[in-house]
């Protein structure tokens, strides 16, 4: 291990089907990052509890708004106590059940209440690691991404993906030059390890992935 980098200790849930990935942290105040759609929910509180009890996870932290990430939350509640959070501009589609995208799936959004709402900057305390909350719109009007420090890890949701891959933005809300000011941003920052929304994640060479994608958004543009 790089000692200039201090070790995150991040469990990786791939998705099944249509599901985001999803990141267990364990931390000293345990947190999920998204949820996947609900539809394959068995499967993934079993592999969650591999690593901690469902009782113990502190905080369910949303990159954005979209089903795919937030349609486990209500059922992830039924085992847990923990704080929902999420940027607060995707927090009304959530807490109303209006999220668009469900429909997508056949099946309505779950309404769900969001405990904490946050905004560009502000930091999610997890005891023994803090997260940083990015606010990058462009993919949906409420996506973030989440930034810990020390070990140099984006949490990047549906804004970037490995390889030079970003969100669509032909989703109600998306938009093409939010999309490329959010990945400008990111771009600037120093990132070892990429953890996106949906497939591979990257580590020690995410930086290069995420200018990757600033070069996609930057085509989209002409």
């Amino acid at each position: 291990m790089d000692e200039r980098y201090p070790f995150m200790q991040v469990t990786v849930i791939p998705g099944q089907g249509f599901d985001s990935n999803v990141y267990v942290l364990a931390a000293e105040q345990p947190a999920i990052i998204d949820t996947g759609t609900g539809f394959n929910l068995h499967h993934l509180r079993g592999r969650i509890q591999r690593v901690a009890a469902l009782s113990s996870m502190a905080r369910i932290i949303l990159t954005h708004e979209h089903l795919d990430h937030t349609g486990g939350v209500a059922e992830l509640l039924e085992y847990t106590e923990a704080e929902v959070i999420m940027h607060r501009e995707g927090a009304d589609t959530l807490e109303q059940g209006l999220d668009w995208s469900a429909t997508l799936f056949g099946v309505s959004q779950p309404a769900v209440t969001v405990n904490r709402r946050v905004g560009d900057r502000e930091v999610i305390d997890l005891g023994s690691d803090a997260l940083e909350v990015l606010h990058t719109p462009g993919h949906s009007p409420g996506s973030m991404c989440l930034y810990h420090a020390e070990s140099r890890s984006l949490f990047s949701g549906d804004t970037v993906f490995a390889d030079g891959g970003v969100g669509r933005t032909d989703f109600r809300g998306g938009n093409t030059s939010q999309l490329h000011q959010s990945i400008q941003r990111l771009a600037q920052m120093e990132v070892r390890n990429l953890y996106p929304g949906h497939g591979p994640h990257v580590t020690g060479s995410g930086g290069e992935h995420v200018r990757r994608a600033l070069r996609t958004a930057e085509f989209m543009l002409r």
